[in-house]
């Protein structure tokens, strides 16, 4: 079989589970593979617990929420998607979206906001737009993602350094104002715990040792917290901001030790604790949010996807990849889960640690419901402000300030203008509007550049092209460049003045790739004035996409007007002799008789 064709068919393919077929089935799994998977599934599963906890709260819900997310939507998404190694949970890109939602509606808002979101992913990949989400300039993606960490980071300063702060103002500012109000209230305690852990994170791969270095820095954190505390430096944990109420009434602290249960979305809290209504008003309300998630949801699993394909040199299925994406948040919110999608950090893990297939990353998940059952009394002794220094390195690394600051330095000017669009807009305003303006504002710069590279050539006295004279009142013009919309009026104008005092026009169209309904207007336009002028347009040399363009659009020879020639050559072939030229050729020829 064709290796291009093969590749070709596995990019646009669209099947459930397709990637665990594939590794499970076609490539013949094995008890050897089975425990390169387990081992994986064991390492990253570690990995996820602080971090699933970490971002629930950074998201604004309790941080059983996200162990719940990691546990259903891991698994879920891993057995039904395209990418055999993405591990899948709650990631920090999604913090700034889901903050102001969980704010705004409470946890039933956030959950009924990622039901409709995972609807949109399964749409998506039915469409089949898998491929076409990688087209999103890498201006835009870099923009928003350094702009998201900005936010995170921000967001994560009040349990940095335990800043007393009744409501974190919306608006970035507000926020920046609130945090510095609130720096007299600063706890030395707390900060102190935030700088051990965040020390601990940047030193500890300085030692080489194969354990992620988030794990002895939350461990260091918590004993120095427990310390601190046993001495009454009352540095707020998980178990002191977090409680619950089980079904008997009684209330407990930190995180439940239960397994995820069945709950209809809109039965859960709404903002405040209050009861959550669910109509058509706060159905709308929530769309834009739910598109939103969709859309982050889907550039982050498939650019996982691809950077795990660059690792391992296998191929995802993008449109499989999205609808498994799509299922697992349809469903994963029945059961408490807030939105998932692949994490490249954690993936990356998994791929580090020896995975083999999908199978890994259900592993991991099951990895995460055993330390919820097994460690629910421990974890509720993590320190809040050690989960922020936490979160502090995965802004960091989530912004990719390396490649932001190279884009700044090398990029054109096109494309910086785009990436600070989007980077403010995230800051400023939020992710969606950054994505939609900076889309946008990509796309007609990259037009705008496009359009200036077609261009046009009058090569009536080229020898390269022209190997015969012409009379005065014949014009030879070349045009190079796709003739779309946004170059064709200016092109044919400037035709229209080279061309003002000529009989005969040929245009040679070789290098015209594209002929869109633009380009069509703007040569009826010029075909009109050479039938007034009684100009005759002579079209030599057509690719096959602008033929297309004129056959479906009915374009006709016009007797007098409008002539078609398959080649340059046969169009010159009609060019009578200058009248110098044959005198010359006269006079030379009577010459030897006189």
């Amino acid at each position: 079989m064709d290796p291009h064709v093969s590749h070709s068919a596995h990019l646009f393919s669209l099947r459930i589970a397709h990637a665990l077929s594939e590794a499970c089935v076609k490539d013949k799994y094995s008890v050897k593979r089975f425990g390169q998977d387990l081992l994986a599934g064991l390492t990253v599963g570690i990995i996820a617990i602080p971090l699933a906890m970490a971002l629930a709260i950074a998201s604004g819900v309790a941080p059983q929420y996200g162990l719940y997310t990691a546990i259903v939507g891991g698994f879920i998404i891993a057995m039904t998607g395209g990418s055999r190694y993405s591990v899948s949970g709650p990631t920090a890109a999604f913090v700034v979206l889901l903050y102001p939602i969980a704010q705004q509606f409470g946890l039933a808002g956030l959950l009924i906001a990622t039901v409709m979101s995972g609807m949109m992913l399964v749409a998506m990949a039915m469409l089949r737009l898998g491929r076409l989400i990688l087209y999103i300039p890498e201006s835009v993606t870099l923009g928003f993602t350094a702009g998201i960490g900005v936010v995170i980071a921000t967001l994560q300063l009040k349990d940095f350094f335990g800043l007393h702060i009744e409501h974190m103002p919306e608006q970035y500012f507000s926020k920046i104002m609130a945090l510095g109000q609130a720096l007299p209230s600063l706890h030395l305690p707390s900060l102190l715990v935030a700088a051990a852990t965040l020390a601990t994170m940047l030193l500890w791969p300085k030692l080489k040792i194969p354990v992620p270095a988030h794990l002895p820095a939350i461990a260091l954190g918590s004993i120095l917290a427990l310390v601190l505390n046993a001495m009454g430096a009352d540095i707020e944990t998980i178990g002191t901001r977090f409680h619950y109420q089980l079904s008997d009434g009684s209330v407990g602290t930190g995180i439940p030790a239960v397994l995820p249960h069945f709950e209809w979305p809109w039965l859960q809290t709404g903002a405040n604790g209050q009861t959550f209504e669910f109509n058509l008003a706060t159905f709308q309300a929530l769309l834009p949010a739910a598109f939103a998630i969709a859309m982050l949801g889907a550039i982050e699993s498939l650019l996982c996807a691809v950077v795990l394909d660059g690792m391992t040199g296998k191929r995802h299925s993008a449109n499989s990849e999205l609808l498994g994406q799509g299922i697992g948040n349809i469903i994963t919110p029945f059961f408490g889960g807030i939105p998932a999608t692949a994490a490249i950090a954690r993936s990356a893990a998994n791929v580090k640690a020896g995975a083999q297939s999908p199978i890994a990353s259900m592993i991991h998940a099951i990895v995460v419901l055993v330390g919820l059952v097994a460690l629910a009394g421990v974890l509720a002794y993590l320190p809040m402000s050690a989960m922020a220094a936490l979160l502090l390195v995965v802004a960091w690394n989530m912004s990719e300030a390396p490649k932001a600051v190279h884009l700044l330095k090398t990029a054109p000017t096109s494309d910086i203008l785009v990436f600070l669009s989007c980077f403010s807009l995230t800051v400023i305003f939020d992710m969606v509007i950054a994505i939609s303006v900076g889309i946008i504002l990509a796309a007609l710069l990259f037009m705008k550049e496009i359009a200036e590279m077609t261009k046009l050539y009058d090569i009536s006295t080229n020898k390269r092209y022209v190997d015969q004279p012409l009379s005065a009142d014949w014009a030879v013009i070349k045009i190079n460049g796709p003739l779309f919309f946004a170059a064709a009026d200016r092109i044919f104008a400037e035709i229209a003045s080279l061309t003002q005092d000529k009989q005969v026009i040929v245009l040679y169209l070789d290098g015209v790739s594209i002929l869109d309904a633009g380009g069509l207007a703007a040569l009826n336009k010029l075909i009109d004035k050479c039938k007034l002028n009684h100009t005759k347009l002579i079209i030599a040399d057509l690719q096959f996409q602008p033929i297309r363009t004129l056959a479906r659009a009915k374009v006709q020879p016009i007797e007098g007007v409008l002539k078609f020639y398959p080649t340059l050559r046969e169009a010159l072939a009609e060019a009578p002799v200058p009248e110098q030229i044959v005198e010359s050729s006269t006079t030379t020829t009577q010459s030897p008789s006189s």
